[in-house]
């Protein structure tokens, strides 16, 4: 591996100054911030990926025929509250989730560096395998500790008395949802779909932050920007956004229904996904596209525009106690 495809880095960024701790508090902090505004298109995603499960398309009856028509529905139907359904849930899952994998993103990254690189500043090279590979690695890490929530919040979100879409599993709380799954399946009940989880994940971490960190790093040294600002980090997680939601919606759709269903319908992520194709057609893989870009543009601009300025927040704390 060498220099000659790498980008070089001119300053040291707040990220890359934060340690372990300091990054994953910042990276849980955005992450619940941007969370509060993207859960109600979550549910909507969830609900139209389940939509039509294994049933030809001819033979559906679309209820939720798009992301605005499916908000105006479930609203109606269920409340606001029924539209932030499973939001305590989403919380404690973005501290595992995202407090991992955008907290360690950086650490990583920066080992990864020093030992491939070990004659250069690790903070200054910016090698596309070196970020891909430590995105992925982060992801894996967030998707393992997050799973059993995110089971969780995908039934909740899945649950409605009004309209029924796929298997309905009704949990008050992530408490009560996580004891429901406890005592009929035991503690392998909690990782059921850990599989397609980490297949999620990490394909949407090793794409996430490496397109944020290289956009930034093009509009910089294009100087369509100068220096750090919101415009630049607002430019930048739209365009990571978007690039996630084009990889991530055929995996999220596996994922979704893996983690819904409470019987067998599903051996693992590549039965699922061998199963949607032959029955619903390849074309299923992108249900809930509309929603899926619709929430991950946004809470991708959110989050990552939410933690810059809480990186900015715990260095400042952390310069005010230690020094």
């Amino acid at each position: 591996m060498s220099l000659e495809n790498s980008n070089v880095a001119i300053e040291k960024s707040v990220a890359q100054d934060l340690g372990v701790v300091s990054s994953f508090a910042a990276g849980s902090l955005a992450a619940c911030a941007a969370v509060t505004f993207t859960n109600p298109i979550e549910l909507v995603k969830t609900r139209m990926q389940l939509q039509g499960e294994l049933t030809k398309a001819a033979n559906v009856e679309k209820i939720y025929k798009n992301p605005f028509q499916a908000l105006v529905v479930i609203g109606r139907n269920e409340g606001i509250r029924g539209l932030q359904n499973g939001l305590g849930c989403a919380y404690v899952y973005q501290v595992l989730l995202n407090g991992s994998r955008l907290g360690f993103y950086e650490p990583i990254r920066n080992s990864m560096n020093s030992f491939f690189f070990p004659h250069f500043e690790a903070y200054k090279v910016q090698n596309t395998a070196i970020n891909v590979a430590a995105g992925t690695a982060a992801g894996v890490i967030g998707a393992i500790l997050g799973s059993p929530l995110y089971l969780v919040k995908t039934r909740m979100q899945s649950f409605s008395d009004k309209i029924k879409i796929g298997d309905q599993s009704k949990y008050n709380n992530a408490v009560d949802g996580l004891r429901q799954i406890y005592a009929k399946e035991g503690f392998k009940g909690w990782f059921r779909g850990l599989d397609s989880a980490i297949l999620r994940t990490g394909i949407a971490s090793a794409v996430q932050l490496p397109i944020y960190n290289s956009s930034k790093h093009f509009l910089l040294s294009h100087k369509y920007f100068e220096g750090e600002s919101l415009s630049l980090h607002l430019t930048a997680s739209t365009v990571s956004g978007m690039g996630v939601s084009i990889v991530m919606n055929p995996w999220d759709v596996v994922l979704t229904r893996v983690y819904n269903q409470t019987g067998n319908l599903y051996k693992g992520p590549i039965d699922c996904m061998y199963k949607i194709i032959k029955y619903e057609g390849i074309t299923a893989l992108y249900k809930g596209f509309g929603a899926q870009a619709m929430r991950m543009a946004p809470h991708t601009i959110l989050c990552l525009t939410f933690m810059e300025q809480t990186m900015k927040l715990i260095k400042y704390a952390e310069n005010k106690i230690f020094i």
